[in-house]
């Protein structure tokens, strides 16, 4: 396998679609790998993760995270990782922490 190195912004993202239904009548016609042949350039990049813990909730606490969430269009541990970031730039008085 060849690794090619490219620079940032090299790859035109596709236009955003104008609505739902927009996009899943597109995905029902089309796939991922109609443009990908031999010469197509696949990249990929590590996230910056450094480093996780575990928190443990009640059952009905992790209802209410999820159900907030999801109105919100994320995942609940990306809501809840917000929230302990926000509580924690409020402690130490900026927000500089992301």
């Amino acid at each position: 396998m060849k690794v090619t190195y490219v620079k940032k912004g090299t790859m035109k993202p596709s236009k955003p679609f104008k609505s739902l239904e927009e996009e899943a009548n597109f995905w029902d016609t089309h796939s991922v790998l109609d443009d990908i042949n031999e010469e197509t350039v696949v990249g990929f990049h590590r996230a910056n993760k450094t480093d996780t813990i575990t928190i443990r909730f009640q059952p009905e606490h992790i209802q209410v995270l999820k159900e907030q969430a999801n109105q919100m269009g994320i995942g609940p541990t990306t809501l809840a990782r917000m929230w302990i970031i926000e509580k924690l730039n409020k402690n130490i008085g900026h927000t500089s922490l992301k």
